[in-house]
C-alpha cells in the first residue's frame, strides 16, 4: 500500500504541473478547461481543509467529504481521508418533482455538517456533477433539478463556488476516475508508466478509459476517443469514451424492448428473466411493467442472445486491451458482490470469464436466484457481451475489482476535487 508521503509527493507534483508548469506545451482545449492554467496553487498557512463533492448518478446519489491536511506552507497538502454516503434513487427519478429531489441533497448535506467543524463550514466548497441520469433526461427537466439543488446550495453554510451544479460530460468521467484510480495505486510516478486502465459501469451510461503503449492504437482509434495532456514530466495520451445507453439499467430497457415507448399499458417480456415473473420497475422516473416468458425458453442462450443486440456493433474494440489489466467498479463490483465473486469489503480479482461463467451459473437456475434479484441473470449476461462482445475483451483479461483503494472510493469525484480546491486557491 503507498504511505500518506507518496500522497503527498503525488498530488502537488501532478496538479502543480498541470497549473504552472509553463515551459510545458499547452494540453487540448478540454484540459484547459477542467484544470485552468491561470489557476496556481496559493500558499496556505498550516491547517486542515475540506471539500464536498456530490456525484448524482442515475441510479443514486452520493456524497465524497474528502479531508486534507497542509503542516506549513513548505509542505503540500494530505489526502487524510474521506466520508462517503449515498442514498437512492437518483436526482433523475424526480425528473417531476424537483423539489423532492433536492430534497435528497439537503439530507446529505446535514451528514457534511457533521463531518466539518462548523469554523470550516464558510471556506469549505460544495459541488454537484451529474452523470448519465440527468443527460438523458429532457432539457428543461434536468435544468429545473439543477435549480433547485443549487438552491439547496446557497441555503447552506458552505461555499458555493461558481458553476457548483452541473451536468458533466461522459468523457470527464472516465479521465477523472483513471486519474483517481492511478493516483491512488501510485501508477503516476516513476519512468515506466505502469499505469492501470479503468471500466466504469453506471445505470445509463458505460466509460472505458487507459493509456495505450501500442503505436496501432493510436492510429487505428477514432480521434475523439483520444485525449492528450502532460502530467508527472509525462506527456499522456489517453484512451477514453463514455457510451451513453449502454449503463446497465438502460441496457435493461433496451434488452426489454422498452426504449423509446409509451411504458403505460404494456408489459415487456424477456427470457433472461424468471418464467412466472409479472412485477414493476422505475427507472428515470418511469413505472415499466416486466415479466418473464411464459411460454418461451429462458435460461443464458436465450438471454445472451438478447442482450448481445445491445452491444453488438456499437462500441469500438482496441486489439490491445486484451492484454492490459483493468481497474472496475460501480456495478461490475455490485455484480459480482452479489453472486459472491468477489468481497463486499476487499473486493477481488476476476477474468472475464468468471463473468460468464456465473451468468450461466444464475440464467440456468433462475428459480433459485429469482428472490436476490429478478434481473441478476439478464444483468451478468449483459456484463459479459459487454466485455466480450462489445469491448472486445478476451476472457483471460484480468479485472481488479474494487470499491475503494487505500480506503478512498474509486471515482471520479477525488480527480474532480482536486480540481476545485486547486481551483478556489485552497490546496497544493
Amino acid at each position: 500500500m503507498m504511505h500518506t508521503s507518496w500522497f503527498t509527493v503525488i498530488a502537488i507534483f501532478v496538479f502543480s504541473s498541470i497549473y504552472c508548469i509553463v515551459s510545458h506545451p499547452k494540453p487540448e482545449l478540454w484540459f484547459q478547461e477542467l484544470f485552468p492554467l491561470k489557476m496556481c496553487p496559493a500558499n496556505a498557512s498550516m491547517e486542515t481543509f475540506y471539500g464536498i463533492m456530490f456525484d448524482a448518478g442515475s441510479t443514486g446519489t452520493r456524497i465524497h467529504i474528502y479531508t486534507f491536511i497542509q503542516r506549513s506552507p513548505e509542505n503540500p497538502a494530505e489526502l487524510k481521508g474521506e466520508v462517503f454516503e449515498s442514498v437512492k434513487p437518483g436526482l433523475s427519478a424526480y425528473a417531476n418533482q424537483p423539489k423532492k429531489g433536492a430534497e435528497t441533497i439537503r439530507k446529505l448535506l446535514e451528514m457534511a455538517k457533521n463531518a466539518i467543524p462548523p469554523s470550516h463550514w464558510n471556506k469549505t466548497p460544495v459541488v454537484l456533477k451529474a452523470t448519465a441520469g440527468l443527460r438523458l433526461l429532457a432539457e428543461p427537466k434536468a435544468q429545473a433539478l439543477l435549480s433547485q439543488v443549487r438552491m439547496v446550495f446557497e441555503e447552506s453554510p458552505f461555499l458555493v463556488p461558481d458553476d457548483s451544479v452541473s451536468i458533466m460530460d461522459g468523457s470527464y468521467e472516465g479521465i477523472l476516475a483513471w486519474i483517481t484510480v492511478n493516483f491512488l495505486t501510485g501508477q503516476l510516478y516513476g519512468q515506466e508508466q505502469q499505469t492501470v486502465g479503468t471500466l466504469d459501469l453506471g445505470g445509463a451510461s458505460t466509460q472505458i478509459t487507459f493509456l495505450p503503449q501500442l503505436e496501432e492504437t493510436l492510429t487505428e482509434t477514432p480521434v475523439d476517443f483520444l485525449t492528450s495532456f502532460q502530467m508527472f514530466n509525462s506527456t499522456y495520451k489517453l484512451y477514453t469514451h463514455s457510451y451513453l445507453g449502454l449503463g446497465l439499467k438502460a441496457a435493461r430497457l433496451a434488452t426489454l424492448g422498452a426504449l423509446n415507448l409509451e411504458a403505460f399499458g404494456q408489459t415487456f417480456r424477456s427470457s433472461c428473466l424468471p418464467r412466472q415473473l409479472e412485477a414493476e420497475w422505475y427507472f428515470g422516473g418511469v413505472k415499466y411493467q416486466y415479466g418473464g416468458n411464459t411460454e418461451g425458453e429462458t435460461g443464458f442462450e436465450p438471454c445472451y442472445s438478447e442482450v448481445l443486440k445491445v452491444v453488438q456493433g456499437k462500441l469500438h474494440q482496441p486489439d490491445e486491451i486484451q492484454r492490459s489489466s483493468f481497474y472496475a467498479f460501480s456495478y461490475y463490483y455490485d455484480r459480482a458482490v452479489d453472486t459472491d465473486l468477489i468481497d463486499y469489503e476487499k473486493g477481488g480479482v476476476l477474468h472475464v470469464r468468471d463473468f460468464e461463467k456465473k451468468a450461466k451459473q444464475v440464467c440456468d437456475n433462475l428459480d433459485n436466484y429469482s428472490s436476490a434479484s429478478p434481473f441478476l441473470c439478464m444483468d451478468l449476461s449483459y456484463i459479459t457481451a459487454l466485455l466480450k462482445e462489445g469491448f472486445g475483451f478476451g476472457d483471460s483479461t484480468v479485472l481488479q475489482l474494487a470499491k475503494k483503494v487505500n480506503n478512498i472510493e474509486t471515482s471520479w469525484a477525488l480527480g474532480a476535487t482536486f480540481h476545485l480546491l486547486q481551483s478556489l486557491g485552497l490546496s497544493y
